[in-house]
């Protein structure tokens, strides 16, 4: 059993609320919106805070949660008073996301299938995925839109870079649709971990090559699909046209359609688009690289 203390807080009182407990030994602590106010693309490396913020930490079930209240208490003095307290269940938490993630096709013939359930069409194209730590399990719009458009291509010999591969879904699918080979671009060694891991799983690891940006060797792939934030895509437009060849296929995703439009200005001088793809509040766009 586990201790589950809860907190809302302004702001400003969130990060020295989270290091507050963590100094009296929380295995964890995450924040959560207390008063529904949307929060969209937080810049790398920041961690989004909303108005009213909840703060929930975890502890050992035996913590003294009176004199954690009393010292939090005198620390703060009167700002922190809004307490719910909770038992938890010790359970294999990197397991419960299953709960909530079935096998999913995408297309015609794609399967997305956690390693706990068999595929539903065994002779279809099925990957078998476990996000692990990484981001990416084909249940967000951006990433079934870009599966689907994955799913509609002809892989015939074909290249594929998956920018900001996240749990490697992307590059793996690919790869099982008949890809020649994929490679996997990351910034965060845990999803390159992941992405290895899935890889293994289906059998196509020795097709994916993995990769911080500045380590990957230059190249021109036929098709290059980039599940990225808006901002991101805009920044990098020179890195990842540069690694499309003339004429080769590009997919960008994980952007608002509020926010289409900057996206195709930033790379219409160098791509020709197509028609947008939109999903919930998601678009995906689709081109090809002008031929010069």
């Amino acid at each position: 059993m586990w201790r589950q203390l809860g907190v809302t807080v302004d702001e400003s009182l969130a990060e020295p609320l989270s290091d507050f407990f963590m100094d009296r030994g929380a295995v964890s602590v995450s924040f959560e919106d207390a008063g529904d106010q949307p929060l969209f693309e937080p810049k790398p490396g920041e961690t989004p805070l909303w108005r009213k913020t909840r703060v929930v930490a975890l502890l050992d079930e035996n913590v003294d949660e009176a004199a954690l209240r009393s010292a939090a208490a005198a620390e703060f003095v009167g700002r922190v008073a809004d307490w719910e307290s909770l038992g938890v269940e010790d359970r294999a938490w990197e397991r419960v996301w299953l709960e909530h993630f079935r096998p999913t096709r995408f297309g015609r013939r794609l399967w997305i299938c956690p390693t706990g359930f068999e595929p539903p069409e065994p002779e279809a194209v099925n990957v078998r995925l476990d996000p692990g730590l990484a981001f990416g399990t084909g249940t967000h719009p951006t990433t079934a839109l870009c599966l689907e458009w994955l799913d509609g291509l002809d892989w015939a010999g074909k290249t594929v870079v998956d920018y900001g591969c996240g749990s490697g879904i992307l590059a793996v699918a690919a790869l099982k649709l008949g890809a020649a080979a994929a490679y996997g671009v990351d910034i965060d060694p845990q999803a390159l971990a992941a992405s290895a891991e899935n890889a293994r799983k289906n059998g196509v690891e020795s097709g994916l090559t993995l990769g911080y940006p500045k380590d990957l060797p230059r190249f021109e792939a036929d098709i290059l699909v980039a599940n990225i934030l808006a901002g991101p895509l805009a920044e990098l437009v020179d890195d990842i046209v540069a690694r499309l060849r003339p004429g080769g296929r590009l997919a960008l995703s994980g952007i608002l359609v509020t926010q289409v439009e900057p996206v195709r200005r930033a790379y219409e001088p160098r791509i020709e688009f197509g028609s947008t793809a939109l999903r919930e509040d998601w678009a995906l766009l689709t081109g090809r690289r002008r031929v010069p």
